[in-house]
């Protein structure tokens, strides 16, 4: 049985890694650099760094923070942020992202990730997608550009779209949930993996321990993303998978990590 991953995610705006509630109200969180590496001490499975702003101010992810994270963290690194070409993926994997990460770029030119695919392997490239419901019919539409702008997609219509164009992993956060610390729309994420075929990623709502093993129990994700609760050190990463192995949830323990530190 696959092993089901934690996964924490450092969005960076200016340098800095910042967080907010329902993708707005951001707080300084701290250097990037210096966080990856507790990430990487607590036995986190993978990290995903978006720069939150690139798309919004016309321009590519840091490169050269990219490069000094990658050389802090030994585990798997998602890269996203302002990537619009496969010359910018291309560079981001040089500088050490083993995935990257496409959002607004998917939507404007969906060809993209047919390209990216082609050129690197299906393996490298996720589609973020960021979903919010429509209060009028409630249904789940697509945002773009650090969730400012909605596009008119339906998110599951989209999820299938994108996957039939070739690539490996959907990250999917929703906007409803995001900071608000109260769990992971589990509903959304069942009707979702029950949709598609590759590898979906949960973000967006995680505050309790808990919440960890509602979403991997009671949907087909295999990953689950978080940043305040580990962020704020509310909760570690060695918690979480402890209580998941408790529950019977398939996880990596990593033998050196302390139990509760």
């Amino acid at each position: 049985m696959l092993t089901k991953r934690i996964i924490p995610c450092l969005d960076v705006t200016d340098g800095r890694v910042k967080k907010g509630v329902n993708f707005v109200n951001l707080v300084d969180v701290g250097d990037p650099v210096a966080i990856a590496r507790r990430y990487q001490e607590q036995g986190a499975d993978e990290l995903v760094f978006l720069d939150i702003t690139a798309t919004n101010q016309g321009r590519q992810a840091t490169v050269d923070m990219v490069a000094a994270v990658s050389r802090q963290v030994f585990m798997s690194l998602t890269v996203g942020g302002g990537i619009r070409s496969v010359e910018d993926m291309r560079a981001l994997l040089l500088a050490g992202a083993d995935k990257v990460s496409l959002n607004s770029s998917a939507v404007a030119e969906p060809d993209l990730i047919s390209a990216g695919a082609r050129l690197f392997g299906n393996q490298c490239l996720v589609t973020a997608i960021d979903v919010k419901t429509a209060p009028t019919t409630g249904q789940k539409m697509v945002y773009t550009h650090g969730g400012t702008k909605p596009t008119g997609l339906e998110a599951l219509a989209w999820a299938k779209q994108v996957v039939s164009l070739g690539l490996g992993e959907l990250l999917v956060t929703s906007m409803d949930k995001d900071g608000t610390q109260d769990g992971y729309d589990t509903a959304f994420y069942k009707e979702l993996t029950a949709a598609v075929d590759v590898p979906v990623i949960a973000s967006g709502g995680a505050g309790k321990i808990g919440d960890f093993a509602d979403v991997f129990l009671n949907s087909g994700v295999t990953g689950a993303l978080a940043a305040s609760v580990f962020h704020f050190q509310q909760l570690t990463i060695a918690q979480v998978k402890e209580d998941l192995i408790k529950k019977g949830v398939p996880v990596r323990w990593n033998q050196t990590l302390q139990r509760g530190s």
